[in-house]
């Protein structure tokens, strides 16, 4: 979905909202860079619905918390794998 910004930005966000998603796996969803949902929902969804950005930004917080947990269980994974 790379047109239509204003379209993408609202279900980027209404997304990451619903699943606790990442950038990245809102990006991946959206076939779009992580770049672009990060623009869309830091900068673009600002102008275009102020009470939606305060949401997405709640959770992108607490995935921002979360990510040191996120890349140990991976390498955990890795490794076992590896076993």
């Amino acid at each position: 979905m790379k047109g239509m910004p204003e379209e993408r930005t609202i279900l980027a966000a209404e997304y990451i909202i619903e699943k606790g998603a990442t950038v990245r796996a809102a990006a991946k969803k959206f076939g779009v860079s992580k770049s672009t949902v990060h623009k869309d929902v830091s900068e673009r969804l600002r102008k275009i619905n102020p009470a939606l950005f305060l949401e997405v930004k709640a959770v992108l917080e607490k995935n921002k918390q979360e990510r040191h947990i996120r890349g140990g269980n991976a390498t955990k994974e890795k490794y076992a794998k590896l076993r």
